[in-house]
């Protein structure tokens, strides 16, 4: 079944886009908002029916009285606010409660939670996305060790994709956090450019399953915990380049943006197709000179009447009988086969002499 997941963000949500001090550049901040601005009208224009936010929490709700991997909003709204900006959205809950039940089917086992707030983590993406329709908040444990691991963020999010594709809903996902950023350590002002550089470059790739390689130790050396909620994103979007992608470094953060909005395309072209059902005696055939000794000495010895004898459309004999296997190919034919044929073919002839 296809995905409904139909387009996602991966968006920063430092509290410098609100505060705005004097150590802030100013046109790094513009560059931000810009780029989340233009990704959510992509993403709104989708039109879609589900909206869902992975956010990790600051170590604010979830600390002391318990830490879940995931936690899903199913109350039916959430408030907040910071630095004078106030934060309200409809929370979709009869959708986050079938959501719960749904992974526990799938053997996940998220808390959820009726009371949950909206802070900056949440406030400033949905924000400078545009986003007013309601939102179903993740919390995801990044920052109380021990945190779930990149894979199981990953499978998260997979599980998420089936759920909402077995429930009908066009989705977009949306990931808060990251790049690399160190708060409340003496390492806060140096992020890692050249790490986030590396691994920015591989999701743009569409390689989102880079991120399953990361583990918790490389994670905190980097200042990249909040990654957690990006994979969960990932494995929702699955392989896929994006749309539209900004990298504007500042000198406390690597503010890194992604957005998915066309459609997931699916025009790769296999160097190892499936078997075409018009080429199933075609490859049988190069399949019995691969493997049939008598039959590859009968070929050798007149190609055109092996052939003849052959039930094929006549482009196809032509092409066997010259062992033309860059036309075979073409055709759609599995490269191996008709590879191991001619290798196996090729013995048979006689060699050439070297020429004096």
């Amino acid at each position: 079944m296809r995905s409904t997941v139909i387009g996602g963000a991966m968006l920063p949500h430092a509290p410098q886009f609100f505060t705005l001090p004097d150590t802030e550049d100013k046109a790094t901040v513009a560059a931000v908002k810009k780029a989340g601005a233009d990704i959510g009208e992509k993403l709104k224009a989708l039109n879609p029916d589900l909206w869902i936010i992975f956010s990790n929490d600051h170590a604010e709700q979830f600390f002391h009285t318990s830490a879940p991997p995931f936690t899903i909003h199913v109350g039916g709204e959430s408030s907040g606010e910071f630095a004078g900006h106030k934060f309200h959205w409809q929370v979709p809950s009869e959708i986050g409660f079938e959501l719960v039940r749904e992974l526990y089917r799938q053997g996940f086992d998220p808390a959820f939670t009726s009371t949950a707030k909206i802070d900056y983590a949440i406030g400033i993406p949905l924000t400078h996305l545009g986003v007013t329709a309601p939102v179903l908040p993740i919390y995801v444990n990044a920052y109380l060790p021990p945190q779930p691991t990149m894979e199981r963020c990953y499978a998260f999010g997979q599980a998420i994709a089936r759920a909402v594709t077995s429930m009908g809903l066009r989705t977009v996902v949306v990931c808060s956090g990251g790049m690399s950023h160190f708060p409340g350590t003496d390492r806060y002002s140096n992020p890692m450019l050249d790490w986030d550089t590396k691994a920015f470059e591989r999701l743009c790739a569409g390689n989102l399953k880079s991120l399953v390689g990361y583990d918790e130790v490389e994670l905190d050396d980097t200042g990249n915990i909040e990654l957690r909620c990006w994979a969960c994103g990932a494995g929702a979007l699955g392989e896929r380049k994006p749309d539209l992608v900004s990298m504007d470094p500042s000198w406390h953060h690597n503010y890194a943006s992604l957005g998915w909005f066309e459609p997931k395309t699916t025009d790769h072209q296999a160097h190892y197709p499936n078997i075409k059902p018009e080429l199933v005696a075609l490859t049988s055939a190069l399949h019995t000179l691969a493997h049939d000794g008598d039959k590859r000495v009968a070929y050798v010895a007149d190609p055109a009447a092996y052939v003849a004898g052959l039930d094929l459309p006549e482009a196809q004999k032509a092409a066997l009988a010259a062992l033309n296997v860059p036309e075979m190919v073409a055709m759609g034919v599995h490269p191996l086969v008709p590879f191991l044929a001619n290798m196996q073919i090729q013995r048979l002839k006689p060699r050439q002499p070297a020429a004096e």
